[in-house]
């Protein structure tokens, strides 16, 4: 074999295997130094997030709210009709009946999965080990011509219909930006149960310093976000349950 040639061979090596050196960790910390620090993101107390979500042959203009200390809100107008259609008060966890449009609470096994799901806020990856999860690395794909590392998030279980259920997602970066770009998750429970949902997320902006995907889209609905507001004032009934409405 050539000088050359040896040498060729060696770079195509080094390059091959540069993917597999990264560990999870070293991932996660570039991702966020990328999108505007560790510390930074420790700092977000909320987001409004305000854009059209478009499913069923439907657009529906909608403002969601996420809270550090996981209280939560999703407004949406329908047909000239401003509303907030589901919310969580950090106790309780509300949403609108899809036929009636009454506010209907929900039972203690949803509101119980809710409560762990605002441990991921304001992403399942900052100080993961604190919450209780765990990543790992499992190795390199390429997703639409794009070289992705795919990470495996194991968050706390979940219960569906009385029965503990793994909280699992796999996320795909993009190794040249060290951004997720697809988030695959499994569907627990519904007529579509044990089925993969693939969340598409790009469009990456700057908003007062950190970065965030301004579009997300699967096989059943995309959002386009329009504006996001970092650490808004909002009215402390915007999470309440509607006594009496």
């Amino acid at each position: 074999m050539s000088a050359l040639k040896s040498i060729l061979v060696a770079m195509i090596l080094a390059i091959s295997t540069s993917f597999y050196a990264q560990t999870a960790d070293e991932i996660i910390d570039n991702y966020f130094e990328n999108t505007g620090g560790k510390e930074n993101w420790q700092k977000l107390e909320g987001i409004t997030m305000k854009g059209v979500m478009k499913m069923q042959n439907m657009e529906i203009p909608f403002e969601q709210v996420m809270m550090k200390d996981g209280r939560q809100a999703t407004t949406i107008e329908l047909q000239g009709n401003k509303m907030v259609w589901a919310a969580y008060d950090g106790e309780t966890s509300w949403s609108r009946n899809q036929m009636t449009m009454e506010a209907e609470k929900s039972d203690n096994e949803a509101t119980e999965n809710m409560k762990k799901q605002s441990k991921d806020w304001p992403s399942p990856f900052l100080n993961y080990k604190e919450k209780g999860y765990t990543v790992e690395l499992i190795g390199n794909e390429t997703v639409d011509g794009t070289d992705t590392f795919k990470i495996k998030v194991t968050k706390d279980p979940i219960m569906v219909n009385g029965q503990s259920q793994p909280n699992i997602s796999h996320y795909y970066f993009d190794t040249e930006n060290f951004v997720p770009i697809i988030v695959e998750e499994q569907i627990n429970e519904g007529p579509m149960k044990g089925q993969k949902i693939k969340m598409s997320i790009s469009d990456y902006q700057e908003v007062e310093g950190l970065y965030f995907p301004f579009s997300q889209s699967s096989d059943f609905q995309s959002m386009d976000f329009k504006e996001f507001v970092l650490n808004p004032e909002l009215e402390e009934t915007l999470f309440t349950f509607p006594e009496g409405k």
